[in-house]
């Protein structure tokens, strides 16, 4: 029996869609979460703020917790400090990009939105995705800081206005080809939590595409052969900034099967 953890990383509550779909390919690994709520929000931050943030903050948890992967369930810090990462540490490490190759995949009036953080749509590796996968598209972006506070205060249960995520979405749909849209790419894993939302305010049936389940099958690749608890253990959420935990935030956490809290 092999209890190494699994630790998916985040600047917040998004990593928890990229939870949920690892937790269904490998529902016996031990999960240890962290959302850098000290760092947070990371959409609004320099390159080189997030660039030399995760890497030490990475090295740190996994000098702690001695996880047999890293996942880092977060957009912003894949693109920008993903090769640092995997400079640093000496364990396998899983990114997170905009899922732009399933989105001109499914899109039939070849244009599609990239709706991420500000720091996120504007990294070169969107560009490099778009013409490498998308080419025949167009591919419109938007940056939204606010819809990453709004998935937080969803999840702990606070209520949010429809006219916040019909602001968010359109900033696609105002630019110069978005009535053509039919496919965004949600390049953000705040914003699978709150797709529900964004439906409803859309003008027209669109299409949301993420990349939480291309994420669980390449940990599923790289943990093939590795033996797990017997049974589900409850597992661990950390946070690196001594915030208070609403109890509204407790029951979101445990609704992912993270029953334990901790502080880093």
């Amino acid at each position: 029996m092999d209890s190494r953890p699994l630790l998916i990383f985040d600047s917040g509550v998004g990593g928890l869609s990229v939870l949920a779909e690892i937790r269904q390919a490998l529902p016996l690994a031990p999960i240890v979460y962290v959302a850098d709520n000290g760092g947070f929000p990371y959409g609004t931050k320099t390159e080189a703020e997030i660039a030399a943030r995760v890497p030490a903050l990475l090295g740190r948890l996994a000098e702690r917790y001695r996880p047999r992967l890293i996942v880092i369930a977060c957009n912003t810090a894949s693109t920008i400090a993903l090769p640092g990462v995997r400079a640093a540490l000496d364990v396998p490490v899983v990114g997170t990009v905009p899922a732009i190759k399933p989105a001109a995949e499914r899109s039939t009036s070849r244009v599609i939105g990239v709706l991420g953080t500000e720091a996120t749509v504007r990294q070169p590796y969107v560009d490099d995705l778009s013409h490498r996968f998308a080419s025949d598209c167009q591919v419109l972006r938007h940056g939204s800081a606010a819809l990453v506070e709004l998935a937080e205060a969803s999840l702990r249960g606070d209520p949010t206005p429809d006219a916040a995520y019909h602001d968010a979405l359109s900033g696609l749909l105002d630019q110069a080809g978005g009535d053509r849209m039919d496919t965004v790419v949600l390049a953000c894993t705040h914003f699978p939590l709150v797709a529900d939302r964004l439906a409803l305010v859309a003008p027209r049936p669109l299409l949301f595409v993420d990349g939480a389940k291309g994420i669980a099958r390449r940990t599923l690749t790289l943990t093939a052969g590795d033996s797990w608890p017997e049974r589900a253990t409850p597992g661990t959420a950390i946070f690196t900034a001594p915030n208070e935990v609403s109890d509204g935030l407790r029951g979101a956490l445990a609704s992912f099967g993270l029953e334990k809290i901790d502080w880093l």
